[in-house]
């Protein structure tokens, strides 16, 4: 397959990802205009200014700031401040808030959110992961480029990210940077680097960066390279991540250097991987 030039050289194809043909569903959109959904068809995201409510907002900000400082806690407790990919003073994760906050429960339902599922996913959608990301201003570093899917091969391929913002994000704290048409090859391969995460090119010349003011939302395909910036000021840069997938998606298992997929599982947890969209509707 040839990769779409907006790729870096330094960019490669996921040995499983074979035969990929990018699309997005087809007839009336529900939430974005006809133009916006052609947008997202080309460049692989779109930037909303205005999506959750002040009052929505501001439990959810709440709840957050709590699980995040258990994580803080649990960080504090660690020789070197650091588990997996979280470090403190740098970038902490909290996963699965709709485990514990009605505010994230109510979010993942958000009418504006399944609505753009329906859009870019189609009729049949499950929330598939949440999780806050708190960009620390001790420890000021990149978050490296990447693919959502490129921490878990999935089929098919292309599931939604909505990225929305709980403080304003700005290029100064670290808001997103995409790489428009970069989604369109499908799953790159990924590498460690270590302490940051996975990456799949290490620079790429017109990227965009995705400013956003608190309560709205950067949405993109998992498949859309990102990455976000330092945080260089002295304020903490807060974002929910909430994700959906199309019913029926599987999460490949294996090493993809070793050939085949070993193991392929559903996203099927009932308390965290609910249904959402059946048939077009709104569960």
């Amino acid at each position: 397959m040839e990769l779409p030039p907006t790729l870096p050289p330094d960019a490669v194809l996921h040995p499983w990802n074979r035969g990929f043909e990018w699309s997005l569903p087809s007839g009336p959109t529900v939430q974005l205009s006809a133009e916006t959904r052609d947008r997202f068809d080309t460049d692989g995201f779109a930037v909303l200014p205005d999506v959750v409510s002040p009052p929505l907002l501001n439990r959810l900000v709440e709840d957050l700031d709590a699980l995040q400082a258990e994580v803080d806690e649990a960080l504090s407790r660690r020789p070197d401040g650091r588990i997996l990919i979280s470090e403190r003073g740098a970038i902490t994760f909290a996963v699965h808030p709709v485990l514990r906050s009605d505010a994230a429960r109510e979010l993942a339902r958000h009418p504006v959110l399944v609505g753009l599922a329906a859009d870019l996913l189609g009729p049949d959608v499950n929330f598939y992961w949440d999780q806050a990301v708190y960009k620390q201003p001790e420890r000021p570093r990149r978050f490296p480029w990447h693919q959502d899917s490129g921490y878990a091969f999935v089929e098919p391929q292309h599931y939604l990210t909505c990225w929305v913002a709980l403080t304003d994000a700005t290029v100064d704290n670290g808001c997103p940077w995409v790489l428009p048409g970069g989604h369109r090859a499908g799953t790159l391969l990924h590498r460690w680097v270590d302490p940051l995460g996975l990456e799949c090119f290490e620079t790429a010349t017109g990227s965009f960066p995705a400013e956003v003011p608190a309560g709205g939302a950067v949405v993109f395909s998992s498949l859309t390279p990102h990455f976000t910036g330092p945080n260089t000021t002295e304020s903490v840069r807060k974002a929910y991540i909430a994700q959906y997938a199309p019913v029926g998606v599987k999460i490949l298992s294996g090493d993809p250097g070793a050939g085949e997929p070993t193991g392929k599982a559903g996203a099927e947890d009932p308390d965290r991987q609910f249904p959402v969209l059946r048939g077009g509707e709104r569960v």
